[in-house]
């Protein structure tokens, strides 16, 4: 007797479950990299802007004397702490996937990908966890210099993980520095400085370093708002605030300024993901920028569009009347270019998630320019909905850190490494179904688990407030940086 429903599992070699009805392996993996890839993406550049903003806080104090900039370098300093560990440990989850779910990528661009990533181990982790350990013990047994000086550098060891992750996200973006061994079938570095300097990770670097600083900005934002809002600390949250909110305007300037860039080294390297940005299907000079568009089904067809005209264009080429390539003329050259296939990404999640990345990064700005505006002279009017506008404010950047990155990872399929390796080529072979659908359920509840442990502890600090100065006489008459009560 034959089993009506045998057509709904496919198995592979070993016996392996890889399709259940319309959904298989492949795009269970994808979920589940994109998960974890997200949620740790929500601590990266907290821990990044922040150990910063954290080091200007000790400096000031350092330099001024004025105990309420150290208050405020330990009470920001605490929750930068906590923010690292959550950090450390979805990230390493995250790198595990190349060998569970993605064996054949790994197997296929191991010897150029996993460079980058080894020395963003032996380096930069080494650099920011070591100092990392010495600036958390290190109060009342440093000099303060020397105190100081580890902080920095752990701000700098971020600085250089962030750079060299990006730099192997950016040869998959664009492939540089490699050559195809045909013989093994996979491809092997040939020069690593290429790598390095690749035009994208530079670019990437720049617009991701700009957004860390308006992610952590908006975080100190929302924090001190909370604080003065209730009138609690003034004097330490009051000069915090300020400098949260100048970071998120001068840096929110930073991503305009990097992100052009960026857009126009996109526009170069793949066309494709810049006439899906705007959902573009014929080549077009003097391009227009839609803010809204509404389309048919199959969005092939424009039913209703808010334009700017000619800004797409200008964006991507710099002239207003440049020519920006299509959908549909893109398809075609690459399908005779590479074969029969779809190089089309998911029309509608590039063109969304690229407006709503702008609009959560330009909504940031203006709220901080508004609670800055409003902390120069209180004004009861607007106080009802200034404050709880800065402490929502938090989600902003994050929002737009998230979709910033969909569009980043959406736009370039269907490709793992652009034009080399295809994302369906790229999965385990041997994995099935059961494997990663159980996997990914047990990362989504751990997540869950570890959101909520670091929701209570954010809000257990948050609302405790900035330490007393514990007056404490020096007992050897070494400078050594004061000792707080908790």
């Amino acid at each position: 007797m034959t089993c009506p429903f045998r057509d709904l599992w496919p198995l592979r070699g070993g016996g392996e479950i890889t399709r259940l009805g319309d959904v298989d392996a492949l795009d269970l993996a994808r979920w589940q990299f994109a998960v974890t890839t997200l949620y740790h993406f929500i601590f990266v550049p907290i821990t990044i802007g922040l150990s910063a903003l954290v080091a200007v806080l000790q400096t000031v104090w350092l330099r001024t004397g004025k105990s309420e900039y150290l208050r405020a370098t330990k009470f920001f300093g605490k929750l930068f702490l906590i923010n690292f560990a959550m950090g450390v440990v979805t990230g390493i989850v995250q790198e595990f996937q190349f060998g569970m779910n993605w064996s054949n990528y790994s197997r296929f661009v191991g010897d150029i990908f996993g460079a980058p990533l080894a020395i963003e181990g032996l380096l930069a982790f080494f650099l920011e966890s070591t100092f990392l350990g010495l600036w958390m013990f290190g109060w009342e047994r440093l000099p303060r210099r020397v105190h100081l000086a580890c902080i920095w550098l752990v701000a700098i060891g971020t600085q250089l993980s962030a750079y060299f992750i990006l730099a192997a996200n950016a040869w998959m973006q664009h492939p540089v520095g490699y050559r195809i061994n045909a013989e093994r079938g996979r491809a092997e570095l040939t020069d690593f400085v290429a790598v390095l300097t690749n035009s994208t990770a530079l670019v990437a670097y720049a617009h991701t370093f700009m957004a860390c600083f308006v992610t952590a900005g908006a975080f100190m934002l929302a924090v001190a708002g909370w604080h003065l809002r209730r009138r609690n600390q003034p004097e330490v949250f009051r000069p915090a605030l300020r400098l949260a909110g100048w970071v998120v305007l001068v840096a929110g300037l930073g991503v305009v300024v990097t992100g052009d860039l960026q857009a126009r080294v996109m526009t170069d390297q793949q066309p494709m993901k810049m006439a899906a940005a705007e959902a573009l299907y014929s080549t077009t000079d003097g391009a227009s920028f839609s803010l809204f568009t509404v389309g048919s089904l199959d969005g092939h067809e424009e039913l209703f569009s808010i334009r700017v005209p000619k800004l797409l264009s200008l964006m991507a080429t710099t002239s207003p009347d440049g020519r920006v390539e299509g959908v549909d003329n893109l398809q075609a050259a690459y399908a005779a270019q590479l074969g029969p296939g779809d190089y089309r990404p998911l029309i509608p999640v590039t063109y969304w998630s690229f407006r709503l990345m702008i609009g959560f990064g330009v909504l940031a700005m203006l709220v901080a320019a508004l609670t800055l505006w409003h902390a120069r002279r209180e004004r009861p009017r607007l106080a009802r909905w200034v404050w709880p506008a800065a402490i929502w404010a938090v989600a902003l950047p994050l929002l737009a850190n998230s979709t910033g990155w969909i569009f980043t990872e959406m736009g370039r399929q269907p490709w793992t490494v652009f034009g080399v390796l295809k994302t369906a080529d790229s999965v385990s072979p041997e994995v099935g179904v059961a494997d990663v659908a159980l996997s990914l359920g047990v990362f989504t509840v751990l997540y869950g688990i570890l959101a909520v442990i670091e929701l209570l502890l954010m809000v257990r600090y948050v609302r405790a407030g900035a330490p007393e100065e514990e007056q404490r006489p020096a007992e050897d008459g070494v400078d050594r940086p004061l000792a707080f009560a908790y």
